[in-house]
């Protein structure tokens, strides 16, 4: 509506990058597919994502606003190694900030952000609600990876991301975002 998702009280208020499918709403899984998306992203080796938003946020904001590029939703975390486990945290992990389109500003490093084209990828998806973080997270990450063994034709191609759509200015009953998991078709014997 308006250039805006909406789902009863949840609103995505940001563009989405050219390309890029609707929001998942919470509880629904679904395959999709996404564009190659030029994104600045903050890395980090540290185990603790949740604490990590705070820390690339700002990197990733300053970056946008020096270069006037206009903010788009989601906000992208990337977590490598990691299972989904509340016990068991990633062992790094990626926040980014996404263009709107790929001809927006040059790739390549501008402090500690660096500026990349990601490739296209698609993703096992599941709509979540609530607070960002893993607590959030891990349950839709199990969920997906529930669904992945019902079935013979898809497999995990990759590590989880979290998409979060919503600034924190909204509140956390409201958030709106998504565990996924990049997958491809298995190999027919």
């Amino acid at each position: 509506m308006g250039g805006q998702w909406r789902l009863g009280d949840m609103v995505v208020e940001e563009n989405l990058p050219v390309g890029y499918p609707p929001p998942t709403p919470p509880g629904v899984i679904e395959i999709k597919r996404y564009p190659s998306v030029r994104r600045a992203q903050v890395s980090s080796d540290q185990p603790y994502p949740d604490a990590g938003m705070w820390a690339g946020f700002w990197p990733l904001f300053r970056h946008i606003e020096r270069n006037e590029i206009p903010m788009t939703s989601p906000v992208e975390m990337d977590m490598a190694d990691w299972s989904g486990e509340l016990n068991q945290p990633p062992s790094s992990w990626t926040m980014s900030f996404l263009y709107r389109t790929e001809d927006m500003g040059p790739i390549g490093w501008e402090g500690n952000v660096e500026v990349v084209d990601r490739e296209p990828v698609t993703v096992l998806a599941i709509g979540l609600q609530g607070p960002y973080g893993v607590r959030t997270m891990a349950p839709g990450v199990k969920e997906l990876q529930d669904w992945l063994e019902t079935q013979d034709e898809w497999e995990v191609a990759g590590d989880p991301r979290g998409f979060y759509y919503n600034g924190p200015y909204i509140p956390n009953r409201l958030k709106w975002g998504e565990a996924q998991v990049p997958v491809r078709r298995r190999a027919t014997p």
